[in-house]
């Protein structure tokens, strides 16, 4: 079930490795997600350490929480493997390639954050891309027309 989304992503960036990490979340911070009041939309990706972590990620404080919820957009860290983090890491140092994330989930009741390896477009590539869905826009309003 896909809790947040970053549409975005998949306009400003050719993704091309995809991976499933867990995040290290407090208590009323994993209530407050799974009521859907997350957003990833500002967020980005680092590797410090060997330790890889979220920084931008806004969850909304749990509303029934005491007063010791949370930061709103705290730097939070997600759960690799090393092996995963190792290639990552060798990944990224290619010029042009960063890692973002591309929505968060939950799997078998866990919060989990799938995230990409991804190499930025350039301008004219957005504009191929927006040409693309207009045309595969029109080609699908035509069939239905057709179809009637």
């Amino acid at each position: 079930m896909i809790i947040a989304n970053n549409k975005k992503a998949f306009f400003d960036y050719f993704i091309e490795d995809k991976f499933e990490a867990g995040i290290e979340l407090k208590g009323s911070e994993v209530k407050s997600v799974k009521a859907g009041k997350v957003s990833i939309k500002e967020s980005f990706i680092r590797i410090i350490n060997d330790e890889v972590f979220i920084m931008g990620m806004s969850i909304v404080p749990w509303q029934y929480g005491s007063v010791y919820n949370p930061e709103e957009r705290r730097v939070r860290k997600l759960l690799l493997n090393r092996k995963e983090i190792r290639k990552l890491h060798e990944k990224v140092k290619v010029k042009g390639y960063t890692i973002v994330p591309l929505d968060v989930h939950l799997s078998k009741g866990y919060v989990k954050v799938q995230i990409a390896v991804a190499k930025g477009k350039k301008n004219y590539d957005k504009r191929e891309s927006i040409a693309k869905k207009d045309q595969e826009r029109n080609i699908r309003r035509d069939f239905k027309n057709s179809t009637r």
